[in-house]
């Protein structure tokens, strides 16, 4: 009886300490949970990214010639079959596993050992993995914009998929991967511009000079053959951007909300500040010129949606339009053919928008002064566009010189839609 009376109040204390215990010892590990309303936001965020997609196809088809705008269109839709299954077979396990400073591994090759209970962060991993899938779809079409009018199809799909796989998410990989080494050393890049808008421009730029300057009478080559395409993509880009921009943060919150407040803000500052320089310049206000002058303000703010306030909103895009007026000026005088200025806008844009983001957060990364913050912004930038250009430039060469990465001259006369399509984009009678 005695030994009844001491040995139940230690009974109940243990009852009480075991958990404590072996949650200390590792044995009871904290399920992860995910969050509805998160996951909500998140698959609403990546529609809104595919979306961008087509909202491209729009913008590029518009400004081609009229021969040439069912395959300039199909380029981006061609991104969207290609990039969809590399990055279910290996694209997102070389971008997002592994513990390697600068490249995945297979872990997650054909999302091996990823099911309906699996968790990042606060999201199921299957929609991470369709977040970061749109990403890597868009990137490689933004590339066709300087190459417009003059490739063979089959050779600009093995360009995207080699480029990808080479170059995409490695560098995806060092600057949002949990062991990337642009991600440890302070790097801020919010959405993608080092990623998305830096490596695809410098490889649009690459890849122009490879293959040379289109065909037929200088003043005919810009000719857009419907400008209300081209309006119309840059609108549906902007609603994109939205799940673009405040999806990154992975979460519904105030970063959201201020990201999406952002994303509105820099573009409407870019757009007027592109018409007052065009206005200045030729004494007119395109519907071209808004068109860039939104999506150079989209480009700008896409690094720093997460870091910064209005203001810094406001200035970064009013300060891009001159930076990508003055840098598709520069095309003529240094005679490269970026057909769509994927370069003076999303390569100059990207690279400008990752270095003022450091000089405009409101936070600099932890243990960061603004001297590091902005030495750590250059060296991405440095980094990730010499990269891409010299593995572009490359890979270029190398499809040039073997499949041939240019159609043949006449057929590039005839135009595109024709000869690879076999089909017009118009067919009015």
């Amino acid at each position: 009886m005695k030994i009844q009376l001491v040995l139940r109040p230690l009974l109940v204390c243990l009852l009480f300490l075991l958990p404590g215990f072996l949650a200390a010892e590792g044995e009871i590990p904290t399920p992860a949970v995910i969050d509805k309303s998160d996951t909500a936001w998140m698959l609403v965020s990546s529609a809104f990214v595919f979306f961008m997609i087509p909202g491209l196809a729009l913008f590029y088809g518009g400004i081609v010639r009229s021969k040439n705008v069912l395959s300039t269109m199909m380029h981006s839709f061609v991104a969207i079959i290609v990039m969809t299954l590399q990055w279910t077979i290996f694209g997102y396990s070389f971008a997002f596993s592994g513990d390697n400073p600068y490249i995945g591994n297979f872990d997650l090759a054909f999302l091996n050992g990823i099911d309906i209970d699996s968790v990042k962060g606060s999201i199921p991993t299957y929609v991470h993995f369709l977040f970061q899938g749109m990403f890597a779809i868009i990137t490689p079409a933004l590339i066709s914009g300087a190459i417009a009018e003059r490739i063979k199809l089959s050779a600009y799909v093995v360009f995207i998929l080699v480029w990808s796989t080479l170059v995409y998410d490695p560098v995806a990989h060092w600057v949002w991967s949990d062991s990337g080494w642009l991600l440890k050393m302070n790097a801020l890049d919010f959405a993608g511009g080092t990623v998305v808008h830096l490596i695809s421009g410098i490889a649009g730029l690459a890849a122009a000079i490879v293959i040379g300057k289109r065909k037929g009478d200088a003043g005919l080559l810009t000719h857009p053959n419907n400008m209300t395409y081209t309006l119309l993509g840059s609108g549906l880009l902007w609603f994109g951007w939205f799940g673009f921009n405040a999806g990154s943060g992975l979460a519904v919150n105030g970063l959201a909300a201020r990201a999406f407040l952002v994303t509105l803000i820099a573009p409407a500052a870019a757009g007027a500040s592109w018409l007052l320089i065009e206005w200045l310049h030729t004494k007119k206000a395109t519907a071209l010129g808004a068109a860039s002058g939104i999506v150079a303000g989209l480009v700008v703010i896409t690094p720093a949606s997460g870091y910064v306030g209005v203001q810094g909103a406001l200035i970064m895009g009013a300060l891009v339009s001159p930076v990508c007026y003055l840098a598709i000026l520069l095309k003529g005088k240094l005679r490269y053919d970026d057909t769509l200025d994927a370069f003076g806008i999303h390569g100059a844009g990207g690279a400008f928008g990752a270095i003022l983001t450091g000089l405009f957060a409101l936070e600099l990364a932890e243990g960061m002064t603004l001297g590091n913050q902005l030495t750590a912004q250059v060296v991405s930038v440095i980094a990730t566009g010499i990269y891409s250009f010299v593995v572009s430039y490359i890979l270029a060469l190398i499809i040039e010189k073997t499949i041939g990465f240019r159609i043949e001259e006449d057929k590039e006369i005839t135009g595109l839609d024709q000869e690879i399509h076999g089909e017009k984009g118009y067919d009015i009678r």
